[in-house]
């Protein structure tokens, strides 16, 4: 008789703060969550700098850091047209948990994790999470697709309503996560899975725009904001069930990619360095991304949400910062940023130097200056900005630390690339 096949789950909540989970698990507002929140298992967990979903779920992905994976933000800049392209699958440079355990014939089923589309092949079923083209390319193998199709499956809700139209959010967002409940039927029943992951990424969408709804109960989107946290914890609670029936050996780990707190300011560092001349305009930017107007000469650029880059002619022919200047200009910009403040506190808790925080990358795409931002303050490096303060709507904003963790088994990592060994370490790979 052959011995019994160990299962790891891995639940993904996007933008979950372990604060906030437990205050929800508390007041029993989220009592299936309170079940990973409240047990001794459950701590916080730092995100990977800058901040981001696809910076850290390509992390989980790979069990690996920027420095090898290549992801540094949801955009990155072509050196020699200045064009922005956003990030996909083709990014990720290290090879992922999922060709880590097909080469040993484990398979993977893997829903909605950002940043894997267009999907890969892989020994298992992939639904490539945001951002993507469409849903066909989202998908492997190919005929999934029409399965997801057929039960009505979005890859993302409308977000734009949490700008155009908040009120419509919350239920978006619930049409939203019954897609990916469909999913889920789809995906899980036959147990021919040896790594399960499925996120749910409902929840960033709804602190982006409605963090102040969910804080105020005299808001008018209060009980809307409740009323989908309800069920978006049943959901959880669905998955859990479906955990507690697996039979033994088996594990589960619960994360999530970043925290999140209250938005302050929007704190655009474009905006920062055209007030110091570093950077200049030739024309009229098309739109935020529109880089091709910085003009030939400029020092230094933003890229969202706190990268700078040093306009060396060697590695951006338009720049004109002379290698020589490079390291003097990097720590003058790292003390002035320092100092930046807005409301009487200072709007950064450090300015990392590229080659320190990613140690041994020679990825063209890595940044000179990373900033990492105390709680509150949103980084921006918008090119058709010109306040260096502003608000746009939003009312959350990410967190490097607070991130929910939790580990049926009771480890402890310390950023989220670990908990990707973790998987490996749980098949022996």
């Amino acid at each position: 008789m052959s011995a019994p096949r160990p299962r790891l789950a891995v639940l993904g909540l996007d933008g979950l703060p372990f604060s906030l989970a437990r205050a929800w698990a508390a007041s029993g507002l989220a009592p299936r969550l309170a079940a990973l929140a409240l047990a001794p298992a459950a701590r916080p967990l730092r995100a990977e700098l800058p901040e981001l979903s696809p910076v850290n779920w390509a992390s989980l992905a790979t069990a690996a850091g920027p420095e090898e994976h290549g992801v540094f933000g949801f955009t990155r800049l072509d050196p020699a047209s200045f064009a922005v392209s956003v990030m996909d699958s083709t990014w990720i440079a290290a090879p992922t948990l999922f060709d880590r355990l097909g080469a040993r014939g484990l398979t993977s089923k893997v829903l909605n994790l950002p940043g894997l589309s267009p999907a890969r092949p892989l020994r298992g079923m992939l639904v490539a999470g945001f951002p993507a083209a469409d849903l066909a390319s989202s998908v492997y193998p190919p005929p999934l697709a029409r399965l997801l199709a057929a039960r009505g499956y979005r890859i993302e809700p409308d977000t734009t309503l949490g700008l155009s139209d908040p009120g419509r959010l919350p239920a978006g967002l619930a049409a939203s996560l019954d897609a990916r409940q469909a999913a889920l039927d789809l995906l899980w029943p036959d147990l021919a899975w040896d790594l399960f992951i499925n996120v749910l990424t409902e929840t960033d969408r709804l602190f982006h725009f409605l963090f102040s709804a969910l804080e105020e109960p005299g808001h008018p989107l209060h009980p809307a904001c409740l009323s989908f946290v309800r069920r978006w914890d049943a959901a959880v609670g669905g998955f859990l069930d479906r955990y507690a029936a697996l039979p033994q050996p088996k594990r589960l780990l619960c994360l999530a990619d970043h925290g999140f707190t209250r938005l302050r300011a929007e704190v655009d560092l474009n905006a920062w360095l055209r007030g110091r001349g570093l950077l200049r305009l030739a024309g009229v930017p098309r739109d935020e991304l529109d880089a091709g107007v910085v003009a030939p000469g400029s020092a230094a650029l933003a890229l969202d949400p706190g990268r700078l880059f040093l306009l060396v002619p060697d590695r951006f022919p338009r720049g004109g910062l002379a290698r020589a200047q490079a390291a003097d200009l990097a720590e003058s910009l790292r003390r002035q940023l320092l100092d930046l403040a807005w409301g009487g506190q200072a709007v950064l808790r450090a300015v990392h130097r590229g080659a320190e925080l990613y140690p041994g990358s020679q990825s063209p795409h890595r940044p000179d200056l990373v900033c990492e931002p105390n709680p509150g303050f949103s980084l921006t490096a918008k090119l058709d900005r010109t306040e260096v303060f502003s608000r746009h709507g939003r009312t959350g904003v990410h967190t490097a630390d607070d991130a929910f963790f939790y580990d049926s088994e009771g480890t402890a990592p310390e950023r989220v690339r670990d908990v990707g060994r973790l998987v490996l370490d749980f098949f022996g790979a």
